[in-house]
């Protein structure tokens, strides 16, 4: 039996109490619906400022009616101090997701990135402190290793942060090392790596390029690729990234405090993810037949990214169990029933 099937059978036999913050959210909602399914209690908060009240709908829509019972959602801000203390209260495990996204967001508004990031990290972070939950699991982010010219990324070399989100996901991880330090909290970061999968919003200024090219495609509207097509990225399926952080929750205290790569270990061309999609939806009955059309590289981005995920095997048993093609081929079906 695996890490991750021995620690599902052991949260069934003893539900624990959950916070997801950013419940509303793309990983935040998967995260609900696998706790709901392995009978945990959660307790959500979010303020919908990027999150959805359909996707905590279709969450309903998944689980049973006793099951979604044992899901209580609080409308609130992370900014807000008193928010993050009554949420907290006699929680077990945090799962902090909560945050403005995008590179680009935040190169447009610095401010309310750091305000959503830093400031309201660390009252998340105090809060769960305050109540003593038993750990603190946070989204980190591969843009932490900024300019580091070295692959595959390794979580202990880190280089310069090019964008302002890259600095709010640094500073997480500091707060996160001095709580460790001197107050002897636990806390694990989580440095994703292009997460993807259902319910990620494929609209808007700042959608992630696995929902918005699927959604081009299926629209039949131009795609867009910024640069040569050479860029690359480690895209990681949703179910690999709540299997990460269900097992950092659940460590051992000599697998915390510390910060561990999400992904598959491996790397992928804008050029072959876009014949990647194409295919899927080909298979899925979708005639595709626009070529991308190429425009300058984006500011801020970072040319290849490529994880080594053998800190968190060895120390946390994580074993990814979907490549890039098994998770579009998994997530087309909801983007095809939801895709306008």
């Amino acid at each position: 039996m695996s890490s991750f099937e021995t620690v599902k059978t052991q949260l069934l036999a003893s539900p624990k109490t959950w916070l997801v913050t950013g419940v509303a959210g793309f990983i935040g909602s998967n995260l609900l619906e696998a706790l709901l399914k392995l009978n945990q209690k959660v307790i959500g908060l979010d303020n919908f400022a990027t999150g959805y009240q359909k996707n905590l709908d279709e969450v309903q829509q998944s689980v049973s009616s006793e099951q979604w019972q044992n899901f209580h959602f609080i409308k609130g801000d992370i900014r807000d101090f008193e928010t993050c203390q009554n949420a907290a209260n006699s929680v077990d495990y945090v799962l902090h997701q909560a945050a403005l996204g995008s590179v680009p967001r935040s190169i447009a508004d610095p401010i309310t990135t750091n305000a959503a990031n830093i400031t309201g990290f660390l009252n998340m972070l105090e809060a769960a402190k305050q109540h003593s939950v038993t750990s603190f699991v946070y989204a980190a982010s591969s843009s932490t290793y900024g300019d580091h010219p070295a692959l595959p990324k390794v979580e202990e070399n880190i280089g310069n942060p090019l964008s302002p989100y890259a600095v709010t996901k640094y500073v997480n991880e500091l707060y996160a090392s001095v709580y460790a330090r001197t107050y002897d909290f636990n806390c694990i970061g989580l440095r994703y790596f292009n997460v993807f999968g259902k319910r990620q919003d494929p609209d808007g200024a700042y959608a992630a390029v696995i929902p918005k090219w699927t959604a081009a495609m299926i629209k039949n509207e131009q795609v867009f690729i910024n640069g040569d097509g050479l860029t690359s990225r480690d895209f990681c399926y949703i179910e690999n990234t709540v299997q990460m952080n269900i097992l950092a929750a659940t460590a051992a205290k000599d697998a915390k405090n510390e910060v561990y790569n999400v992904a598959v270990g491996d790397r992928t061309t804008l050029n072959d993810l876009f014949a990647s999609i194409k295919t899927a939806l080909i298979d899925n009955g979708v005639n595709v037949e626009q070529a991308p059309e190429y425009r300058d590289f984006r500011a801020g981005d970072v040319r290849h990214s490529q994880a080594d995920i053998s800190k968190a095997a060895t120390k946390l048993g994580y074993a990814p169990g979907y490549k890039i093609q098994q998770g579009i081929l998994e997530a087309m079906p909801w983007y095809l029933n939801n895709v306008k």
